[in-house]
């Protein structure tokens, strides 16, 4: 099935540079010098890249910014493309179809603490939050950066200002799993903060492994490996049947049931398509589901289902659509 296509905002190519080794950076602004439409921490925009892929990239710049919207792009060899084409193809001066600004992983207006978990290109989104919270004088935060090497990192030197002294911190593994920080003790004790997570899903299924004794509403993750991507080479054909009408649904290997409901003509709430923000919940009547999210508390698992991400292991799931 076709991506859908951005709400067209051409946008022009202000500034492109190199913000870590293999992390390229845009500024994106409007070409008659117009606003742009408003943004909150979090939000993320739908680009269109050279290549024609759609893609989602999180605004990394300050939301109180209405002349421009930043983004940094991390080129992603084995990919699907959408990456190497912005990265390789896209110049200054280019103009591009983008998006009006979504938010999936917004700040919890009743929060009053956070703590902020950034894996590699993940520390985007969570950039912006902390611009957020500065510029409202909130201090109660504390992030932890966690990347390979200073080379491969972007932000750094941002994250090393002054301002930002005693509230942050970056780790660097080098690749080599035994060298990997312990969030346990920073996890071990649920408090009033709220933890905002994005990065690799390794990274972010043991941040929920560690989280599993935290109220829920108080953990929040981003992805924007969509649910095809996340396609598993064991992954098999099933039918979901949909219980208000009788129809039946065929989903191919390779095709997220939120695809498959589309095609026929479905309409389901979805927003993340990654399996973090549970827009796409529904009422799982019959089967057995493969659940692949990280939103859904395991009491809930028998009886939910996210449909951007998770699939069946039996032959055929009935939906109470």
């Amino acid at each position: 099935m076709p991506e859908p296509e951005p709400a067209a905002i051409p946008l022009r190519i202000a500034r492109a540079e190199d913000a870590a080794e293999g992390v390229r950076l845009f500024e994106l602004r409007d070409p008659k010098g117009a606003k742009l439409p408003a943004f909150t921490a979090g939000s993320h925009i739908k680009v269109r890249t050279p290549g024609g892929a759609i893609r989602k990239y999180s605004l990394c710049n300050d939301p109180a910014e209405r002349d421009r919207y930043v983004i940094a792009v991390k080129r992603e060899a084995e990919g699907r493309g959408g990456s190497v084409s912005l990265v390789d193809g896209a110049r200054v001066g280019d103009l591009l179809a983008v998006g009006a600004p979504e938010n999936a992983f917004a700040l919890d207006p009743r929060a009053t603490a956070f703590v902020f978990i950034a894996g590699g290109i993940g520390i985007t989104p969570i950039l912006a939050m902390i611009r957020s919270l500065q510029a409202a004088g909130v201090d109660a935060w504390k992030l932890y950066y966690l990347a390979r090497t200073p080379a491969t990192t972007p932000f750094v030197e941002v994250l090393q200002a002054p301002e930002f002294a005693g509230r942050v911190r970056i780790h660097y593994d080098d690749g080599d799993p035994a060298r990997s920080f312990d969030l346990w003790p920073v996890l071990e004790k649920p408090s009033r903060a709220h933890v905002y997570c994005c990065g690799p899903r390794a990274l972010m299924d043991a941040v929920r492994d560690m989280t599993g004794h935290w109220s829920p509403g108080n953990i929040h993750f981003e992805s924007f490996v969509d649910g095809a991507a996340m396609a598993r080479p064991e992954d098999r054909p099933f039918v979901v049947r949909l219980a208000r009408s009788g129809i039946d649904v065929e989903v191919p290997a390779g095709t997220t049931i939120l695809d498959a409901l589309r095609a026929a003509g479905q309409r389901v709430p979805s927003s993340c398509e990654s399996g973090t923000c549970g827009s796409c919940r529904t009422v799982l009547l019959e089967g057995d589901a493969e659940h692949r999210d990280l939103v859904l508390m395991p009491d809930e698992q028998a009886s939910r289902i996210m449909v951007c991400v998770s699939r069946a292991r039996s032959g055929r799931l009935v939906l109470d659509l």
